[in-house]
């Protein structure tokens, strides 16, 4: 039986990761390129361009990388008639699934995340299957590097008003608003002490549903990578929570 190699074995592993961060790059290069076709390639006029541009910047995409996403939807070019939909289902366990998607055709869309639910144990659900279990927010990082306690971060969130502040571990902190305020909030920390990272809207979910065993865990986040993977889904949200020892089992299994 032929052996691999161990430069071997980095080499295929790093093309797994460039593959992977290649399919990053292009979903944040169309949704800064949508934003930009539907408002303008300024990011001062454009809240939705620039909160786009924030999470392409978060995820290291190269400056001319995004310059080019910006420029191919302010200049008239054909970049397609794209629209946002939100599909919502289960995976195993019961865990709630919700599905940013930016697609130019839902009709191959739906049926393809049918298919990928049905696949790994799940089932695509109709419109408000699973939304009543997540809340629309603005979530806004914390500059790590910015050295502030928690304290003075709370209460600089609270006066630019901020609904909460979350430590996320290793000096990480979140700040939470009403999605409609993101853009308020944000304004009044950068005019502020506080370093902040740029922010998004997310769906987060009001319950968990707890992984109690490995097998449980591995179904459910093979799902949901598998519909991360999907061309057309831009973000991936889901209820399920993972213990530190089935964490620490599956990290020793990658």
């Amino acid at each position: 039986m032929a052996g691999h190699s161990h430069s071997a074995n980095i080499k295929h592993r790093k093309g797994r990761v460039d593959a992977a961060r290649a399919k990053v790059f292009s979903k944040l290069a169309r949704m800064v390129t949508v934003a930009a076709k539907l408002g303008g390639p300024d990011p001062d006029a454009n809240a939705r361009l620039r909160l786009a541009i924030d999470k392409a910047r978060m995820a290291s995409m190269p400056k001319d990388n995004i310059e080019r996403a910006i420029k191919k939807g302010a200049g008239g070019m054909d970049v397609g008639d794209y629209e946002e939909i939100l599909y919502e289902g289960y995976g195993p366990c019961g865990v709630a699934i919700m599905l940013e998607a930016l697609t130019d055709n839902r009709n191959r869309t739906a049926p393809e995340l049918r298919k990928e639910f049905e696949r790994g144990g799940g089932n695509l659900g109709a419109t408000g299957a699973v939304a009543w279990m997540f809340e629309r927010k603005g979530v806004i990082a914390v500059d790590p590097e910015s050295g502030a306690d928690e304290d003075a971060i709370l209460e600089a969130a609270l006066l630019a008003g901020a609904e909460d502040l979350v430590n996320l571990g290793d000096g990480a902190f979140e700040i939470r608003c009403q999605a409609g305020d993101l853009e308020t909030v944000r304004a009044a920390l950068d005019a502020g002490p506080i370093a902040v990272q740029g922010g998004e809207v997310r769906y987060l979910p009001s319950n968990q549903v707890v992984l109690e065993n490995v097998d449980d865990a591995r179904k459910v986040l093979k799902l949901v990578e598998s519909l991360d993977d999907h061309d057309d889904v831009q973000s991936v949200y889901a209820n399920y929570t993972i213990s530190d020892d089935i964490a620490a089992q599956l990290e020793q299994e990658s």
